[in-house]
């Protein structure tokens, strides 16, 4: 695990693009392709918008995203569908895109598309009730499927009305279709960008705590090639030697 921490939002952002684009490039150079998986939410603003701003044939790209309310229609403000349709797909024009509607029917296309070839990269955010994608506490780390459906808790629906998705907790969909802990895993690399205040206890709590479903955030530092890009703010909480990570191995970069 490679911990980064930047002063700002703004330099987050460019820091795990840049990141991000040298494993798409280097996928493309090996298998003609790169395959990716991107988080949305306000947190991940300044990561895609530096993203779409790199050197890279997009056209060798292959789209995947995580999660999606279930009922929402594509044209309302909080779909992730339209988010990235809007702040990606139509910036960089990537050469195929999966995207996830929320029926059963999508959910098997999906499964199919995702495994059918490694997934070269994944970005993933963290929650403030440290989830990923839409795994809530406490997050099914045992399921090996894809995708699942999923009951979204107070905490998740809260995060979704501060970001003014919602107006209000009652407007936001109570069930969601999300990508695995499982799955994610699977990503052969992991670049996670969270800025903000709001997320400081998210990330003090994933940092500091062994691995369990209560943090579901704790299932990244399993990964072998974890990169996790805070600022000063998601960062204010973290006590640096107090850092759990598996087998001690990780690495902290204050910029």
């Amino acid at each position: 695990m490679n911990i980064f921490v930047f002063p700002d939002p703004e330099k987050l952002g460019e820091a795990a693009a840049n990141e991000a684009a040298l494993m798409i490039r280097s996928a493309i150079d090996r298998r003609g392709k790169a395959r990716i998986i991107l988080a949305t939410g306000a947190s991940q603003f300044t990561t895609l918008a530096a993203l779409t701003r790199q050197d890279i044939p997009w056209a060798l790209v292959e789209m995947f995203h995580l999660d999606e309310y279930v009922g929402l229609p594509m044209t309302h403000r909080a779909s992730f569908r339209k988010y990235l349709i809007e702040r990606f797909i139509h910036v960089a024009n990537p050469g195929k895109v999966h995207l996830v509607d929320g029926t059963p029917e999508n959910m098997a296309a999906l499964t199919q598309a995702v495994r059918s070839e490694p997934i070269d990269l994944g970005i993933i955010g963290i929650g403030e009730n440290a989830h990923i994608a839409f795994n809530d506490p406490p997050a099914d780390f045992d399921t090996q499927e894809a995708f699942i459906y999923v009951y979204l808790d107070d905490r998740c629906k809260a995060q979704q009305v501060g970001e003014k998705w919602f107006d209000s907790m009652e407007e936001v969909p109570d069930r969601a279709v999300t990508m695995t802990a499982f799955q994610i895993l699977q990503c052969e690399r992991i670049v996670s960008s969270v800025p903000f205040a709001v997320k400081a206890d998210a990330v003090r709590d994933t940092l500091q705590n062994p691995v369990n479903n209560r943090i579901p955030a704790t299932i990244l530092k399993t990964h072998p090639h974890f990169s996790l890009y805070l600022d000063a703010e998601s960062f204010a909480k973290v006590e640096p030697d107090k850092i759990v990570s598996v087998e001690g191995k990780h690495t902290l970069t204050i910029v």
